[in-house]
């Protein structure tokens, strides 16, 4: 099977959803920049590459809808875009299995919080890429008051 070619290369579009990725990456940071602070398993360039690849697969997963919608004649293709998104979840899910592990001497499970961030730093890549950028900056910004501020309270109580 040979590899699928999207319509003529629209250099603007493209340069639109490298912004896209690009914004999703930057927001994954500064979620990523709190756990490297925290000195966690996955920091700043790996919730920048998960934020960044949950928003390059969307965006790319349209494209294809867009194409073939284009392509097959009376729409007799039936595309669910939800299935690329379940796509992502499954592969952060891995990565985020791979940061929790058990303290023994502790009796704790650690890394549940990092695995959660990645989980939610995939969800605001899927959000850029559907356009959706106040909702994106909002959710950046709940989750750093719930990282910072929460941890905080936690402290105190």
């Amino acid at each position: 099977m040979g590899v699928v070619m999207l319509n003529e290369p629209n250099v603007a579009q493209q340069l639109e959803l490298i912004l896209k990725v690009a914004l999703a990456m930057l927001l994954g940071g500064i979620l990523g920049l709190e756990r490297e602070k925290q000195e966690r398993p996955a920091g700043l360039r790996t919730h920048m590459l998960m934020a960044g690849a949950a928003a390059l697969l969307v965006t790319l997963g349209t494209l294809l809808v867009e194409h073939f919608n284009q392509e097959v004649e009376n729409n007799l293709l039936r595309v669910d875009p939800i299935r690329v998104i379940e796509a992502v979840i499954v592969g952060v899910s891995f990565l985020g299995a791979g940061t929790i592990m058990r303290n023994v001497e502790q009796n704790r499970i650690e890394g549940l919080t990092t695995a959660a961030t990645l989980l939610f730093v995939a969800a605001i890549g899927i959000t850029v890429a559907a356009g959706q950028l106040v909702l994106a900056l909002g959710a950046t910004a709940l989750a750093l008051i719930t990282l910072r501020g929460i941890a905080r309270l936690e402290h105190r109580l």
